[in-house]
């Protein structure tokens, strides 16, 4: 079924929709319209609404719905209000963690999947870079913020067809708190024909954060839709003093440690895998493997003598506690109980073979260092595999080992150690490299 969708902006205002307008995003209130006192003291109303609205928007505060006036109205926006009315989130609402789940529960056909989840993963990137705010997505309505694109909804904000408002978020709390709704009518895009989908979405992840709307025309969290290149959205300053002012500013990274002023100086100083299994880390060097447990005791021994079935170098290992079960890949084989091809489990083609993997068991998810594998789903997740440097930014293009512990993901590449946070899962990375 064709949809009439239509971008463009220049829609006639009626005095019913420009007092719709008003209402909507300066709670204009005419009361009942009861002759002749109620009419005048309704005149004086909408006057004084329609200078809020000129102020805001930096207009000459005529009181009139002059062009000007009248061209503003018309431009394509968000649903939010321009006024702060915190009736119903009162005290500047924010998330009280650092760490907030996401899920996409509708996709729009007028995009790819995973152009979607790309937008919405840029426009997340963006609060994420500015702020100690980490997000992590998932495959269930569980989440913090859910995002849609509903072609009816119930809450009470209905969209109005294409053009006018686009999208509307929540607040951040309980129930529909930071929910970001984007309207099904019109037609989104990551290019250039249509309503820019990053665009949007970081706008509207703004108010799902606590943010409201910006006076500054530069802003994300300008009012009205202002489409630009993909590559040119970026956060004003308005919009990180903002953002900043409910959640401060970045964590800073860890400096690069080396690895031999940790470890014993007989602990061999690169390794191929590391993982925890059960209380014991197990690193392992070519055909040997050193076990340490919590780190202060260490043993080494053969790999057949714990793991009879392999002989050869192993390339990456990880263990899903839940199970019962530790993987390990050599190569294009990944063993378990059994041996089998690592294409079996949904890696493309282009992966020769593994060079770590890490299983975070909070989220179900094992992330190999060619991409991330759904464990519920067995197949990988949309948008993988990608570039490593998209989420460490200072990593190396290759990794010789991770693994978890107390929480936190360590990340192995030669002798260099660095702590870093990870974008998607909220994990902190060591990292070793050469």
């Amino acid at each position: 079924m064709n949809k009439c969708k239509n971008v463009s902006l220049t829609v006639y205002l009626n005095s019913s929709s420009q007092q719709d307008y008003l209402k909507r995003f300066y709670s204009l209130n005419l009361g009942d319209h009861r002759p002749p006192v109620r009419s005048v003291r309704s005149a004086s109303t909408m006057e004084e609404k329609i200078r809020e609205m000129q102020n805001f928007f930096g207009l000459k505060e005529t009181g009139n719905m002059d062009p000007h006036t009248l061209n503003v109205m018309k431009e394509a926006r968000c649903g939010v209000p321009d006024v702060d009315n915190f009736g119903f989130y009162p005290n500047r609402p924010k998330w009280k963690n650092h760490i907030i789940t996401y899920t996409i529960a509708r996709y729009t056909p007028d995009m790819k999947k995973e152009d979607v989840e790309k937008s919405v993963r840029s426009a997340l990137k963006m609060w994420s870079d500015a702020t100690p705010l980490k997000f992590i997505k998932l495959n269930h309505r569980k989440a913090d913020i859910i995002l849609c694109f509903p072609v009816a909804h119930g809450d009470f904000f209905p969209f109005d067809g294409p053009g006018g408002v686009l999208a509307h978020a929540f607040m951040p709390g309980m129930g529909m708190g930071g929910d970001v709704h984007f309207d099904e009518d019109e037609t989104w895009t990551a290019g250039t024909q249509g309503y820019s989908l990053l665009s949007v979405a970081a706008h509207e992840l703004g108010h799902s954060l606590g943010l409201t709307h910006s006076r500054d025309p530069s802003a994300i969290m300008y009012p009205n839709y202002r489409h630009q290149s993909n590559a040119k959205y970026s956060l004003s300053n308005d919009d990180v003093m903002g953002i900043q002012t409910l959640y401060g500013r970045p964590n800073k990274k860890l400096e690069t440690q080396v690895a031999s002023k940790k470890c014993d100086p007989t602990f061999p100083q690169l390794f191929d895998a590391v993982t925890l299994i059960e209380n014991e880390i197990c690193f392992f060097k070519n055909r040997y493997n050193v076990l340490t447990t919590y780190w202060n005791h260490l043993t080494q021994g053969h790999i057949t003598t714990y793991l009879p079935s392999i002989s050869s170098q192993i390339d990456a290992a990880y263990d899903i506690p839940a199970k019962g079960v530790a993987y390990i890949f050599t190569g294009r084989v990944m063993g378990s109980l059994r041996a089998g091809s690592i294409y079996e489990y949904g890696f493309s083609s282009r992966v020769r073979r593994v060079d770590a993997a890490v299983h975070v068991s909070e989220y179900g998810k094992t992330m190999f260092f060619v991409g991330e594998y759904d464990e519920h789903n067995r197949r990988m997740d949309p948008g993988f595999p990608r570039l490593i440097r998209n989420d460490w930014s200072g990593v190396p293009r290759r990794v010789d080992a991770a693994f978890k512990l107390q929480g936190k993901k360590k990340k192995k590449k030669g002798k260099k150690t660095q702590e870093l946070q990870n974008v998607d899962l909220s994990s902190q990375l060591q990292i070793e490299y050469n």
